[in-house]
């Protein structure tokens, strides 16, 4: 499966050519950056092309890897450029690319073949089925979810048919990667598309009061854990921070290679060095540990750099460390040019020099050859030996030796830095969609048993949707709504970990044997179970469906609908080319976290043995908007939009969209409140209910 023998890779964070240098001075194997528009990290200064190609020059003469982040959400129009991009970025010898979004994934699958894609984790990579599937997919390497345990990262490394790569330090998001739609829908800037506002941090209370940052964790620290995840075969360590300053990158960087180098943990004053470099109260390892809880939470104090620290790195960062050993061969014979050889390993340059003379005094000595070869101060080459083959009798100056070295290792250079050959094949674009057409079936989205009414089958939906947790609960009241002719279908988990496999398998079965056939999916490692327990597949939300390429992906994926990302305007949703039958949300409280820290529990503790933890809580921002946070399966947290969107007074503006579905997604609404919408979609133009705090949406505006 993932059989490792390779040593644990660091991965520094790179947002800035002063941070590269910083990490690569520090130790690191490799480092992440971004180029162009398409990076989850916008806001990092980020690198030119010219920029990046003396970046990579300057890595790979060091024997340090690049990976450019790719990984943010494309729209049709941006395809073009995402992929000529990563054409770029391989042309100019970066080693892989990080991509989120499945249509950017299959085009780049097929326009660069022999380049190595990584699975980011905003795929929200958090079991093996989802890693099996990035390996379908075209991936070499996932980077898995921040909240998985030791038990859950073990068991994936174990079978695994891919690298799997683990953030060990850096900023906690308090959603999973991927899922988190609060700073779009609040404030228009997409963490899907690299401009996070990082609504995370700001202060909340629950009803009225301000009491403090029930949402903002503390950094994460896996420094004592290295040589647990070297065992367990995880193939790259991951420091979080391309928006830091380098002096940041420099002091954590230098500590976790120092631990990984000598094999410990790191010291007391080390710890302290990594707290005062950024710290939010402190360090967390409870996910790893499977401790969530009050213990995860922090903020970050207001407190002065620390000067000697940072300045200690900024004069390390202008010193070269000697990171790559050379062996240096010179032979001195008579009446032939002096020759010499240079060997990393992996390269080999050879040189020639004058043709040594008969020495009138003092004869030239291996020993005289060998100091001079060894001068390789202030390049990135340690020398580990010399093979010095001289003839008695003979002269060489000293200054041609100096040169002969040089020689070599400026030809070992030019070899080490050289560009790579990249295959890349011409890929075709989606054409334009066209909008309007057959009027879209409707789809009721229920969140409990309590929301189900008769009255919602006068309106013909044509999928009436429940949490597969409800329907296994009530699995005769399931079976009497299917011989009653309720299309059911079974909305997964958009998370679900491997230690709650066994459980949902349960689940599965018993939904299927209740005679329900379709499953809403909303992550990539719920695919195959679903088809293989019997269901017909159709997309959630949580797929990122922002391109026709994703549609293309997920067809081929044997899905027979998706869902439209609601990042999307109107506009965009109605220019997709729908090669796969496409769902638009027109109603509901938008979905903006899932945590798999239960709020609830974090708050007062544990509430199932006083009864249902999911109604009536409340989160209140300082500007006194409201958002609902209900129990998510796996007795995890979702936070939802307290404003509801709504369309059915613009039916035209959702009708022209060409969507074969519009989805009606009912949270907090009683029976009586779903049917009531349900009538106002079901008949356009008739009625006049409202919900309370209405909003558009992101679909008429557009998202940074």
């Amino acid at each position: 499966m993932n059989p490792r023998s390779a040593p644990l890779e660091l991965l520094a964070p790179a947002g800035s050519p002063e941070a590269l240098r910083a990490g690569v001075q520090a130790g690191a194997d490799a480092v992440y950056l971004g180029y162009g528009a398409f990076n989850a990290r916008r806001n990092a200064k980020n690198f030119s092309e010219e920029e990046l190609a003396a970046a990579v020059s300057y890595c790979h003469l060091r024997g340090v890897k690049v990976y450019l982040t790719l990984n943010t959400l494309v729209s049709d129009r941006e395809l073009r450029g995402a992929v000529d991009t990563a054409r770029r970025g391989a042309e100019l010898g970066v080693d892989a690319i990080l991509v989120q979004d499945l249509g950017v994934a299959g085009l780049l699958r097929a326009a660069l073949p022999g380049t190595a894609l990584h699975a980011s984790t905003q795929m929200t990579l958090h079991d093996l089925e989802g890693v099996r599937m990035a390996a379908d997919l075209g991936m070499t390497r996932a980077v898995l979810s921040r909240e998985l345990s030791r038990d859950d990262i073990a068991h994936i490394c174990a079978h695994s048919p891919i690298e799997i790569e683990v953030f060990v330090h850096g900023a906690l998001c308090m959603c999973y990667s991927g899922q988190c739609f609060f700073s779009s829908v609040i404030g228009g800037r997409s963490g899907n598309r690299g401009l996070c506002a990082q609504p995370c941090r700001l202060p909340y209370g629950w009803g009225e009061k301000k009491e403090g940052y029930p949402l903002s964790l503390k950094d994460m620290s896996l420094a004592a854990h290295l040589r647990e995840l070297a065992d367990m075969g995880v193939a790259c360590a991951k420091i979080e921070g391309r928006m830091k300053r380098p002096e940041y990158v420099w002091v954590v960087t230098r500590v976790y290679a120092a631990a990984l180098r000598e094999g410990r943990d790191p010291t007391a004053e080390e710890m302290e060095q990594l707290r005062q470099a950024f710290s939010r109260q402190g360090f967390t390892s409870g996910y790893y540990e499977d401790r969530p809880g009050r213990d995860m939470f922090g903020v970050r104090q207001d407190t002065q750099p620390p000067q000697a620290l940072f300045a200690q790195a900024r004069a390390a960062c202008q010193k070269e460390t000697p990171r790559v050993g050379v062996t240096f061969t010179v032979e001195a014979a008579p009446g032939v040019p002096l020759a010499g050889t240079v060997s990393d390993g992996t390269h080999r340059a050879e040189v020639m020099g004058p043709v040594p003379e008969a020495a009138r005094t003092r004869p030239l000595t291996a020993g005289e050859v060998e100091e001079q070869m060894a001068k390789t101060g202030g390049t990135p080459f340690r020398c580990d030996g010399v093979d010095a083959r001289v003839a008695p009798g003979l002269s060489v100056p000293r200054a041609a030796l100096n040169a002969l070295r040089r020689e070599a290792l400026e030809e070992l250079t030019a070899l080490r830095t050289a560009l790579p050959a990249v295959e890349y094949r011409p890929v075709s674009y989606p054409t334009r969609g066209r909008g309007g057409g057959e009027a879209p079936a409707l789809v009721f989205s229920l969140r409990r048993w309590d929301q189900w009414s008769r009255r919602l089958m006068d309106f013909s939906p044509a999928r009436v949707d429940l949490p597969l947790e409800e329907l296994a609960a009530r699995p005769a009241d399931t079976r009497a709504l299917v011989e009653a002719g309720v299309p059911l279908a079974a909305v997964l988990p958009r998370i679900a970990r491997e230690g709650e496999r066994p459980e949902l398998a349960a689940q599965l079965g018993c939904v299927r044997q209740a005679g329900v056939d379709q499953a809403l999916v909303g992550n990539l490692g719920l695919l195959a179970p679903a088809r293989e327990a019997g269901f017909r597949l159709r997309g959630d939300f949580g797929l990122e469906v922002f391109n026709s390429c994703t549609l293309a992906e997920l067809r081929r994926l044997g899905l027979e609908s998706a869902t439209a990302s609601f990042e999307l305007r109107l506009a965009q949703i109605r220019d997709l080319n729908k090669v796969l039958p496409t769902e638009v949300i027109v109603y509901g409280r938008l979905p903006l976290m899932i945590t798999e820290n239960c709020i609830h529990a974090v708050r007062e503790g544990c509430r199932r043995d006083r009864g249902p933890c999911s109604k009536g809580v409340e989160l209140v921002d300082r500007r006194g908007a409201r958002f609902p946070v209900l129990r998510a399966p796996g007795c995890r947290s979702e936070i939802f939009n307290g404003d509801v969107l709504f369309l059915a007074d613009r039916p035209e503006d959702y009708l022209r969209c060409g969507g074969a579905f519009a989805r009606l997604l009912f949270t907090t609404e009683d029976a009586a409140a779903c049917a009531a919408a349900a009538e106002r979609y079901a008949r356009p133009g008739r009625g006049d209910w409202t919900p309370q705090r209405p909003t558009r949406g992101l679909y008429y505006r557009d998202v940074e």
